[in-house]
């Protein structure tokens, strides 16, 4: 399943993952909305029978001062970066088997500071961390769903 809220990338890698030989159903999501990453993760029990693996690269980012940050510049970046991957990881987690597991791309930013105005961001991505502590502790010993994070550089970082 690719996931993602613009279609017309969704069918561009829906078509590079053809061509190698896979299959893949495109499915225009915003993980932002709770309703639609359950309708995501119906969708692949419906078409697959399961679901093993979740990757949560969703992700968005602001450079906005502080004290100029509106709300709504603060909100879609903890709702889409931190919210997104809960909703996500929950559908997955009810239906998921042992051996399955879960990915959270978080980044540097939620351990550190580059010295950008990035409160929103590297707040969510902290979140993340936090978030994947949590559920690594609640499913891998009872449920053997792993549950991992990656904290990567952004490209401005690097």
């Amino acid at each position: 399943m690719l996931a993602a809220r613009r279609a017309d990338r969704l069918d561009a890698t829906r078509t590079l993952v053809e061509d190698a030989g896979r299959r893949a159903l495109a499915f225009p999501t915003d993980v932002s909305s709770q309703p639609q990453c359950q309708g995501l993760v119906d969708a692949a029990m419906a078409e697959f029978g399961r679901v093993d693996v979740l990757v949560n690269n969703a992700g968005i980012g602001t450079a906005v001062p502080a004290t100029r940050e509106t709300v709504q510049e603060f909100e879609q970046v903890i709702d889409l970066n931190l919210n997104g991957c809960y909703w996500m990881a929950q559908a997955c987690g009810r239906v998921m088997l042992p051996g399955s597991s879960i990915v959270n791309i978080s980044s540097v930013l939620g351990l550190t500071t580059a010295g950008l105005p990035q409160a929103a961001y590297s707040a969510s991505k902290a979140a993340l961390v936090g978030l994947t502590r949590d559920l690594a502790q609640q499913w891998s010993g009872r449920r053997g769903i792993r549950v991992n994070a990656l904290a990567r550089a952004s490209s401005r970082q690097r």
